[in-house]
């Protein structure tokens, strides 16, 4: 299954947005460096045309709780506006909010 439709499936660049955060704050976690890459490329396909990343390489990449998430998250694009709206409120309540460690630690290190 291609996603380089994905970018198309947003109501407004708002609500890319809104989708882009979750990713980044809710699932991206840098404790998983190789899962958390492959879910930042897949955060740079929702703007792009082009293939950022394949659904196998996320399918080996990533846990299956995130997958699950991610591929709830393709259906809704796929489906409609309403759709995605209903997946960023149901994850924000579902997921926690991930601590950036790298940007901590570097902070940290410049006191």
């Amino acid at each position: 299954m291609t996603l380089t439709d994905l970018n198309t499936g947003f109501r407004d660049d708002e609500q890319r947005r809104r989708v882009q955060r979750v990713i980044h704050d809710r699932l991206a976690d840098d404790r998983d460096p190789q899962e958390c890459r492959f879910l930042m490329r897949f955060w740079w396909q929702l703007i792009m045309s082009y293939q950022e990343v394949s659904m196998d390489e996320l399918s080996r990449n990533v846990g299956r709780p995130k997958l699950d998430v991610i591929e709830a998250l393709i259906a809704a694009i796929r489906s409609s506006h309403a759709e995605v709206d209903a997946w960023i409120a149901t994850t924000q309540h579902v997921l926690p909010v991930i601590q950036d460690r790298g940007f901590s630690a570097t902070q940290d290190s410049d006191s």
